[in-house]
């Protein structure tokens, strides 16, 4: 159902170092840029993409409160890798790893601008 999710960043270069490096762990590569203006990664074509970009109303970008984009991982070692990318990185954590609910393990993070993320692995 979801085609792409969009967040906006205010140092574009920066982000796209940090999400290069995350979505790596996840096996997403870039599929779509515009250099100046955003850049979007996706494991395939078929499947949902997230970007970073600036806003369009050349306003600063904010986080949304309540707003969170849920990466999917194949397994718990992928949930760890990408959680400590993300940190390693300069992202700062809002959930270590771990057993939320029965068959569900997830990690939560916020990317260099200040937007949160989690990386969850639907599962036993």
């Amino acid at each position: 159902m979801i085609a792409y999710t969009t967040l906006g960043t205010a140092d574009l270069p920066r982000a796209a170092a940090f999400y290069d490096a995350v979505l790596a762990e996840l096996g997403a590569k870039r599929f779509m840029e515009e250099p100046d203006y955003y850049i979007a990664w996706g494991n395939s074509e078929d499947g949902a993409g997230l970007g970073i970009t600036y806003p369009f109303d050349k306003a600063p970008a904010t986080v949304g409160n309540g707003t969170m984009v849920a990466l999917g991982a194949t397994s718990r070692a992928q949930v760890d890798a990408v959680y400590a990318k993300a940190i390693e990185l300069g992202g700062t954590d809002e959930g270590a790893p771990g057993q939320r609910s029965p068959g569900f393990y997830a990690a939560y993070f916020r990317d260099l601008d200040g937007n949160k993320l989690n990386c969850c692995y639907m599962g036993e």
